[in-house]
């Protein structure tokens, strides 16, 4: 099983430098944001190294665009390479549990071996045990 990780951002919040290599995202949105803070979350995301991020809760569609533009950004609008593009989803009409399990069992970079899940919380209080558990239960959840 891939190696789980936990990160809570106030709306407004400087992300913090990751560090981490390839990894894949889950944007739990909790309240909206400004455009602004969701364009700089989302270059930070492509920054540190995401390569699938999975959007859920309010405006999630809106962070699919912003990452996309992000990951083309990064690159001047030109060609990405295939390792670095950045594939993504967002699950406005499902459960968390659906995104959460898509992100177990279906997210998969068709060029880079991803083997960290970052569970990016964007909320007002931190929600580390109820997401990580609420992951661990939809991870394990036969479909």
């Amino acid at each position: 099983m891939d190696e789980i990780g936990y990160l809570h951002l106030k709306p407004g919040q400087t992300p913090p430098e990751l560090g981490v290599g390839p990894f894949k995202a889950v944007v739990v949105i909790d309240q909206a944001v400004t455009s602004e803070w969701r364009h700089l979350v989302s270059a930070w995301l492509v920054r540190s190294g995401c390569l699938y991020m999975m959007a859920w809760g309010p405006d999630c569609s809106l962070w699919d665009d912003s990452v996309d533009h992000a990951n083309l950004a990064e690159f001047d609008y030109g060609d990405v390479p295939d390792d670095k593009f950045v594939m993504t989803t967002w699950h406005d009409s499902e459960p968390l549990s659906e995104a959460f399990w898509f992100a177990a069992h279906n997210a998969h970079h068709p060029d880079v071996k991803l083997k960290r899940t970052l569970i990016v919380d964007i909320a007002q209080g931190d929600r580390r045990r109820q997401l990580l558990a609420e992951y661990d239960q939809a991870a394990h959840a036969k479909i």
